[in-house]
């Protein structure tokens, strides 16, 4: 699957500012902010096919038998957080369950 150009932007922009850590953002069923960090090499990847993390350790998103989640980053979120060394950060879109607060909203 081909990336989009924002995608390709992000990538090059995070090899040209020597970005080492991507931080993935999203938020709980209660609205509260939870993350966590992929490498800048995982960037492409997690672009492609997205990033796996636990579901079950998020309070209300799944039971422990279904607790695989993926999240996506999104890349037009993409922000550059001032830090010693640089960090990126994404909103993520967490699949196969959308749970966002906003997306129980539309539901």
């Amino acid at each position: 699957m081909a990336l989009s150009e924002e995608a390709q932007y992000v990538l090059r922009t995070v090899e040209e500012r020597n970005i080492n850590f991507i931080r993935l953002w999203f938020t709980d069923v209660l609205g509260f902010l939870k993350s966590f960090t992929i490498t800048a090499q995982e960037l492409e990847g997690a672009f492609a096919e997205g990033m796996g993390f636990d579901g079950s350790s998020i309070e209300g998103f799944t039971r422990i038998q279904e607790s695989d989640m993926i999240a996506i980053p999104d890349a037009s979120t993409f922000q550059i957080i001032p830090w010693p060394n640089e960090h990126a950060t994404f909103s993520a879109a967490e699949q196969p369950l959308n749970r966002e607060p906003r997306e129980l909203r539309e539901s």
